[in-house]
């Protein structure tokens, strides 16, 4: 749990070094068995979001997610970076705000309905 603690971490360090817009984190612990957490961030153009998306697959692969990938390859709005235990969204502004991941994450979801 530390590892993913500590990747969460540097992920997020990477995404505001390299001027990520809006970071957000959600625990995903209580809602999905896909991960533990899910990283949102902004990019303010197509080589920016590619460019964020390319450094957290590095850090990623550095720090022994081998099995990382980049999902989104040809779209020029979305990225995301399957990280295994992590996922990281890479979204232009608008994609993001029609998609609202945020909110649809972070609302609490009744046990019954857990199956993802």
């Amino acid at each position: 749990m530390d590892k993913i603690l500590s990747l969460k971490k540097i992920i997020i360090e990477t995404l505001d070094l390299n001027k990520a817009q809006d970071i957000v984190s959600i625990d995903l612990k209580d809602k999905s068995s896909m991960a533990e957490y899910m990283i949102i961030a902004s990019g303010t153009s197509s080589r920016h979001i590619q460019a964020l998306s390319e450094q957290v697959l590095k850090k990623l692969k550095d720090s022994g997610i081998k099995d990382s990938k980049i999902e989104g390859k040809d779209s020029n709005e979305w990225k995301l970076v399957d990280g295994i235990d992590l996922i990281v969204h890479i979204f232009h502004p608008e994609k993001r705000s029609f998609y609202e991941l945020e909110k649809m994450w972070s609302e609490l979801i009744p046990k019954e309905k857990l199956i993802i």
